[in-house]
This record gives C-alpha cells, structure tokens and sequence, in this order.
C-alpha cells in the first residue's frame, strides 16, 4: 500500500487520495500483481539475484513489458536489485537521493521490498512516496524528484525504458525540505 506525506504531516493511504494529490505532476501509481508463482516468489525472497534470476523474474513478468511497449513504445527494460549487502551501496545511492529530472519518463514496478520517491510539486511544496510491492509508478520527464530507501534498505525493481540515456540525472539548484 502506498503512502504520500504531505510537507504539512498529512499522512494518505488510499491509492485514489494520493492520485488526486499527484495530479499536478502527472505521475501515474498503479497495482500490478506479481502473481502466485512459487519459482517467481522464492527468487524474490532472496537478497542477491545472478543474472539468469534476473532473466527469469522479467521473462515471468513481460506482460507488463509488452503492454508497456505497445502503448507508451518502452523498449527495454531491467531488475534493479539493492539490499544491505552491495558494496558502496550508500555512495550508489546518493547521486539520486538529491533534486533531480531526466529527459525521459522514471518507470518502476516494485516487486519486493519498498523505496521512497520524493517530488516538487507546482506550488513548490515537497512530497514522499512510498512505493510497496506490486505498485508501478511512472515519474514523467523533467519532473522534479529523488530516490531513496526506507530504513530496510532493500528494493527489487523493473525498470522500464525508452531510452536508458534518458535516465541520467540532471540535478536542480532545488533544496529538499527537511526528511518530510
């Protein structure tokens, strides 16, 4: 279950409650399920995945993929894989946990564990996100955002692309409010 804090305190749980707050920013969150495979849910309770694991886990999921082609033309996509035990895990992610867009649309699907995506919104207020397994978010380009990781410091996620040029960051002179 997502949850959006608001810069004032304000805590929101319903999925509708927090589109209607990111509706400035266009930010799409939906629920995909990951679905009852028992070779798909014992690799994700694993911390570190190979390769091959990787390939299964995106090949038991790609119709969202060939969905996601279909209708917006993504052409690749990823498992990202972060948890306690990466090395330099702490330095990897900095360089997103500051203000920042890219040139092309930041698509998700969280499929175990849980990040934090943080936007400026329109009026310049600043809200968290929370996204849990089975939630697919899409942050269109040049919106303003970071990325980090709840104190469990652990996220498998696809990430979907256009063009993985387009994710590079370009960081903003924006200030992040204190942790909201």
């Amino acid at each position: 279950m997502a949850i959006l804090k608001l810069e004032n305190g304000t805590i929101l749980t319903d999925i509708e409650d927090i589109a209607q707050e990111l509706a400035s920013l266009n930010i799409q969150l939906n629920r995909w399920p990951v679905g009852d495979n028992p070779d798909l849910r014992r690799l994700l309770a694993q911390d570190s995945l190979d390769e091959d694991e990787k390939e299964q886990i995106l090949k038991a999921l790609d119709s969202y993929f060939e969905q996601l082609q279909q209708t917006a033309g993504y052409q690749s996509r990823d498992l990202i894989v972060l948890h306690p035990g990466i090395p330099n895990l702490d330095q990897l992610l900095a360089k997103f946990d500051q203000i920042h867009t890219h040139a092309d649309d930041e698509v998700r699907y969280v499929i175990d564990g849980e990040a934090i995506f943080g936007f400026v919104r329109s009026d310049r207020t600043q809200v968290e996100l929370t996204v849990q397994p089975e939630e697919y978010i899409n942050v269109p380009a040049g919106t303003e955002h970071w990325f980090y990781l709840t104190p469990t410091r652990r996220v498998k996620a696809v990430r979907y692309f256009i063009s993985t040029e387009g994710w590079i960051p370009q960081y903003t002179c924006t200030e992040k409010a204190v942790r909201i």
